[in-house]
């Protein structure tokens, strides 16, 4: 259950390029007042800062809206109907993203609202415009605060919580670590708050079903996650190349206390976001068509670029943008498997031209590429 090996002496925290970072609701609002604390708000972000200034790249995901806008409708303590927690959800989601604007653009920091249902990570074609847009946002400096868009979202098509939520953003960003702020500092073998006998695991490097089994319900009055939830995330992360992290999050500055080694339970991915992307590319996709090239092109995929219009020669299928298509070279040998940028039908009217030519062609301005070399797996 839990891993003997030795981590490095450095955080997996402070070696990411890419952090995702999850904030629940019981650390932003005083369950007493229903006020946002403030305080904490301002260790937290100052903690964004700093690993800003070295250079990382940073999503937040922020739970805490409907538990902000229910003081403001002054709506009833207790269970809300499914209509109330989207009427708190609009009200609260304003407050919440202006706080956050507030506290970092004092270091000049953008902040960015990202608002997500269940659909745009399980639809292809929505999931591939999410990353797109977090991709953009993050490479031009900005820091994306996602919230699940409970305001529309039901039921029936809806994440429950923030947990599963950043795992499935950890994912799409192919991030290199996820950090669930929580009212608990990780996972014990039993609840310790009812077995004084519980014990603590620092490293998860397998979950298996002794780890499932350790879930409990959630502590908060104001969350809607639990450990199942954390475990459920665990598995998405891992399964991406993600660390994953559950640490308390009550105390000041909760991340910079991660980095200082405090208590906290890493799960352990078992290969990089890149390495288990391109796993997913190569051996679980059924192709939904085929793209042929020349041997300029099959040289420059050799070398390790990227699939560009003016090396392709032909395309058949009836695949879309963001299906798994093969690369066939002239020979007919199986290349490569990737994800297409363009549907077939856009692919045979920019096959041979050059890159600039693409929105003139196709009516919009789409990628460079054709199949980019971070989507694409030679076989």
């Amino acid at each position: 259950m839990q891993s003997r090996r030795s981590r490095s002496t450095h955080s997996p925290l402070t070696e990411a390029k890419r952090v995702v970072v999850k904030v629940g609701s019981a650390l932003l609002v005083d369950s007493q007042s229903g006020r946002l604390n403030r305080a904490w708000l301002e260790a937290l972000t100052d903690d964004l800062r700093r690993m800003r200034r070295r250079g990382q790249q940073i999503i937040l995901v922020s739970s805490g809206a409907i538990a902000l806008g229910r003081r403001h409708l002054n709506l009833p303590s207790g269970a809300l109907s499914l209509e109330q927690k989207q009427a708190a959800a609009a009200v609260g989601q304003i407050r919440l993203a202006h706080a956050y604007k507030e506290l970092l653009e004092d270091d000049s920091i953008t902040v960015a609202q990202v608002l997500l249902t269940l659909q745009d990570s399980e639809l292809r074609r929505r999931y591939l415009n999410a990353r797109a847009t977090l991709n953009t946002l993050l490479d031009l400096g900005a820091i994306p605060v996602i919230n699940e868009n409970d305001t529309v979202a039901t039921s029936e098509i809806r994440y429950g919580d923030n947990d599963r939520l950043a795992a499935r953003v950890a994912q799409m960003a192919s991030a290199d670590c996820l950090v669930l702020l929580s009212d608990v500092d990780g996972l014990y073998t039993a609840d310790p708050n009812v077995n004084p006998q519980a014990q603590f695991l620092a490293e998860v490097a397998q979950i298996t079903p002794e780890i499932d089994a350790m879930a409990g319900g959630s502590a908060s009055a104001v969350g809607s996650g639990g450990m199942s939830t954390k475990i459920t995330a665990a598995r998405i992360a891992v399964a991406a190349g993600c660390y994953l992290c559950i640490a308390a999050g009550q105390p000041r500055h909760p991340l910079r206390r991660i980095e200082s080694g405090a208590r906290c339970t890493w799960f352990l991915p078992a290969a990089t976001p890149v390495a288990a992307r391109k796993q997913w590319i190569a051996g679980s996709l059924k192709p939904a068509g085929q793209i042929h090239i020349d041997a300029g092109a099959a040289q420059a995929l050799a070398r390790g670029r990227s699939l560009l219009p003016a090396g392709v020669t032909g395309a058949t299928g009836q695949f879309e943008r963001g299906d798994a298509v093969q690369v066939m070279d002239a020979q007919g040998s199986v290349l490569a498997h990737g994800l297409a940028a363009y549907s077939c039908e856009d692919v045979l009217r920019i096959m041979g031209r050059r890159s600039n030519q693409i929105e003139a062609l196709v009516g919009y301005r789409g990628r460079d590429e054709i199949i980019h070399r971070d989507d694409l797996v030679l076989l």
